[in-house]
C-alpha cells in the first residue's frame, strides 16, 4: 500500500513515526520538543498552552524530508485538553490542558449538579474528574465568565490538529476514543449529551462530528489523507496490538489498568471509566493514586538512590516478604475508595524487620493493589488472559518477579516505543486501505507485535495467590468492606 505516518502530540513534544503500510515496520522517525513550558496549573488554575506551540513542533519534528512520500497521517494526542473556539474558528483563550486543586471543586460541582457520581456513571460511564474537559467547562463558566460565553465549538487536541491538517474545514470531527473521555459523550450510547455540556458551561456548543474508527477525516489541499485521529490511551492501545482478552498495567507515579471489552461498562460505584478504543471496541479503565511513588518513597526511607537498588533489596527477600504486608494508599486511594486514608504496615516481627522484607513489601503491596483494579474489571466480566506491564518500572527484576503470580496471567512486557505515535500509523494504514478498498472498515491492518519479554506465571501461581491472600486479608482487617467488586 506504501508508506503513511502517525504523529504523536504529547504534553511535551511530538514525536512522528512513518511506517511501511502493509507491516508496520517503523522506516524513519523525529521528534521535537513543544516550544513552550507546560507547568501544571498556572496560579491555581488548569494549565494555559497555546496550541500554535503544538503545531510548531509537529512543523520541526518533520523536518528534513521526513513525510516524503507519505500516503496518509494519523494523529494522537493528549487527552483532555479543551481548545473553546469562537463561533469564527478562533482560540477564545489558550488551551486548557492540566488539572489542579480549583478545577477538582469545579468536578465536585458538577457531580453535585447532576445528582451524584451514579447519574454521571449512568449517563456517560465516568464520573467527572478535575482534568476531563467537562469539569474545565465549568471551571470556565465559573472563572472567565466571558470566554465562555464567547465559546462556540469544542474541540480536543487531536481533534484540532486534524482540523489544521486539512485546512479548517467547515467540518470538524472527532473518534469514538477521544469523545469517550470528555464528560459528555456516551460510550454505552454513542451519543453526545449536550445537556451535560450547557449544564458545564451555561449553553449549547458546536461539538465535532464523531467518526468511525477507519473513516478519513478528510484529505489535505496537497492530497494526504488525514484519518480520524484519537487519544494518546486509545492510540497505545491500538499500536500495542492489545484486543480481547488483553489488559494494560500502566505503571506510573499513579497506576491504572484497562482491558478491552465489547461492551461498555457503567459503574455506579465510579470505580470505572467507561472508554471507548480506536477499534470500535471499549476500554474500560480503573485508576489507583499510587503505584511507583509506593517504591520512591520506601527508596527513600531505606536510604536508597534509585528503584534499581531497592529492586535489588527486594530480591534477597522471598515472596510473602516474611509476613510484611504494606498496604499503599500513601496519597488515600481511588481503588478502593479512600481518599482520606494513610498506609498501612502490617505483620511486623523481629525477624520481619530487615530492609529486604520492607523491599520486597513494597513491591508486593504495588502490585497487590494494581490486582485490585484488575479484579474491578474481572468482577464485571471482562476477560484478562495477557496483561501488557508499561512504564520504566515494569523493567525492574522485583516486579518481573512477582507481577505473573499476584496478577493470575501471563505478563508481556512490551521493547520500549513510541505505541501512541505507531497506533497512529496504523489508524492512517486502515483508513487508507479502506479508501483504496484494499481493507475492511471493521477489520485493521494486521501489523507486526510489539517485541516483548513473556512471563508466564507457571509454578509460582500458587505461591503468588497466596500472597495476594495475605494482602486481601489485612486489606479486609484495615477497612473492613471498603473494596466491593
Amino acid at each position: 500500500m506504501g508508506i503513511v505516518a502517525g504523529l504523536d502530540s504529547s504534553p511535551d513534544f511530538t514525536r512522528i513515526v512513518v511506517c511501511d503500510a502493509d507491516t508496520g515496520a517503523v522506516l524513519r522517525q523525529g521528534y521535537a520538543p513543544h516550544p513552550v513550558e507546560t507547568p501544571e496549573g498556572g496560579g491555581g488554575r488548569p494549565s494555559d498552552v497555546d496550541p500554535q506551540a503544538w503545531l510548531l513542533s509537529l512543523g520541526e519534528a518533520a523536518g528534513g524530508g521526513l513525510l516524503e512520500g507519505v500516503q496518509a497521517i494519523g494523529v494522537s494526542s493528549q487527552q483532555n485538553a479543551l481548545i473553546p473556539l469562537d463561533a469564527q474558528g478562533n482560540t477564545v483563550r489558550p488551551a486548557l490542558v492540566g488539572g489542579d486543586k480549583r478545577a477538582q471543586v469545579a468536578a465536585a460541582d458538577l457531580v453535585d449538579a447532576l445528582g451524584g457520581k451514579e447519574a454521571w456513571a449512568q449517563a456517560v460511564g465516568c464520573v467527572p474528574q478535575a482534568a476531563q474537559p467537562v469539569t474545565k467547562l465549568r471551571w470556565l463558566a465559573k472563572n472567565e465568565p466571558e470566554n465562555a460565553l464567547r465559546t462556540a465549538v469544542l474541540l480536543q487536541a487531536h481533534d484540532w490538529l486534524v482540523w489544521q491538517l486539512l485546512g479548517r474545514p467547515v467540518r470538524r470531527t472527532t473518534d469514538r476514543g477521544g469523545a469517550s473521555g470528555t464528560g459528555y459523550w456516551s460510550a454505552a450510547t454513542g451519543g453526545y449529551r449536550p445537556d451535560l455540556v450547557e449544564l458545564a458551561l451555561g449553553h449549547q456548543a458546536m461539538l465535532p462530528e464523531v467518526i468511525g474508527p477507519s473513516d478519513a477525516a478528510g484529505t489535505t489541499p496537497e492530497g494526504l489523507l488525514i484519518s480520524a485521529g484519537t487519544g494518546e490511551t486509545m492510540a497505545a492501545a491500538f499500536g500495542l496490538g492489545i484486543g480481547l482478552g488483553d489488559a494494560v498495567v500502566s505503571l506510573g507515579a499513579s497506576g491504572s489498568v484497562m482491558a478491552v471489552h465489547p461492551e461498555a461498562l457503567a459503574d455506579q460505584a465510579g470505580m470505572i471509566t467507561s472508554l471507548a478504543d480506536a477499534t470500535g471496541m471499549h476500554l474500560p479503565v480503573v485508576t489507583t493514586l499510587n503505584a511507583v511513588r509506593t517504591l520512591r518513597g520506601t527508596a527513600e526511607l531505606l536510604g536508597l538512590s534509585d528503584l534499581e537498588s531497592l529492586s535489588d533489596l527486594a530480591m534477597k527477600s522471598t515472596p510473602g516478604a516474611h509476613g510484611l504486608v504494606l498496604l499503599p494508599y500513601l496519597e488515600g486511594e481511588r481503588t478502593p475508595n479512600l481518599p482520606h486514608t494513610a498506609g498501612t504496615l502490617a505483620g511486623l516481627r523481629r525477624e520481619s524487620m530487615k530492609p529486604e522484607h520492607l523491599a520486597r513489601a513494597a513491591f508486593e503491596g504495588m502490585l497487590c493493589g494494581l490486582a485490585d483494579a484488575l479484579d474491578v474489571l474481572r468482577g464485571r466480566g471482562v476477560d484478562v488472559r495477557r496483561i501488557f506491564l508499561l512504564g520504566p518500572a515494569a523493567e525492574l527484576p522485583a516486579v518481573q518477579a512477582a507481577a505473573p503470580s499476584l496478577f493470575g496471567a501471563q505478563v508481556v512486557v512490551p521493547q520500549p516505543a513510541d505505541y501512541a505515535a505507531i497506533g497512529a500509523a496504523r489508524q492512517a494504514a486502515w483508513a487508507l486501505g479502506v479508501s483504496q478498498g484494499t481493507l475492511d472498515p471493521r477489520t485493521p491492518p494486521a501489523w507486526q507485535g510489539a517485541a516483548a519479554q513473556v512471563l508466564d506465571p507457571g509454578d509460582e501461581l500458587a505461591v503468588g495467590q497466596a500472597v495476594r491472600q495475605q494482602f486481601v486479608s489485612v486489606r479486609e482487617q484495615t477497612h473492613p468492606g471498603a473494596f466491593r467488586v
